[in-house]
């Protein structure tokens, strides 16, 4: 439930929301679920928290962390961290859990409502603060996955839970075409 005249605030945890939308099938057009969220309220911010690999040449994610930055997102990054675990892989730790918590008590005076875009059940404690402080807090995640990707407890606690799945009309980046390789269509042309 969203009121027209109420002060929105998005908290998006990034790699929780793609992992979602991946387990859905789906890609997120940003410039679509900004538009969104503009028009079920007054969007004061649209926050966008991932952690980047430093000593990459290139890092997948920084087209869209730029596009995000010029674009109405309020960026919030850190570096990942890499190590490697007891079996010798190589892992990266990057969360942003903490710079999201902060960034939402912060801004709780000035917001009627929180959108929060994660199913990691360490922010239950988060929305149970944000509503003690007069915050609604609508969680989007999804349960239509296997396994479900919000927790149990956080979607409990929130407010309102946004099915991610019910939003990809809204928000999905079409479908793209399969790149057809030129010996294809030459072999069709003959």
């Amino acid at each position: 439930m969203f009121y027209k005249d109420e002060r929105l605030a998005l908290f998006i945890d990034g790699s929780n929301l793609y992992a979602a939308a991946k387990a859905l099938g789906f890609d997120i057009d940003y410039k679509l679920l900004r538009q969104e969220f503009m028009r079920r309220g007054k969007l004061l911010r649209a926050f966008y928290y991932t952690a980047l690999l430093e000593n990459d040449d290139y890092s997948p994610i920084r087209p869209l962390v730029d596009w995000l930055h010029y674009n109405g997102f309020t960026m919030v990054t850190k570096p990942a961290k890499e190590y490697t675990d007891s079996q010798g892989r190589r892992k990266v730790k990057g969360n942003m859990d903490i710079e999201l918590t902060v960034d939402a008590m912060e801004l709780a005076p000035r917001v009627d409502h929180i959108v929060l875009f994660s199913g990691d059940g360490d922010f239950r404690p988060l929305v149970e603060s944000l509503q003690r402080q007069g915050v609604r807090v609508s969680v989007v995640s999804t349960i239509r996955s296997q396994p479900p990707m919000i927790a149990d407890e956080l979607r409990r606690q929130a407010d309102n839970f946004i099915e991610l799945d019910e939003l990809r009309e809204v928000i999905g980046r079409p479908p793209r075409e399969p790149r057809v390789e030129r010996e294809e269509i030459a072999v069709e042309a003959k």
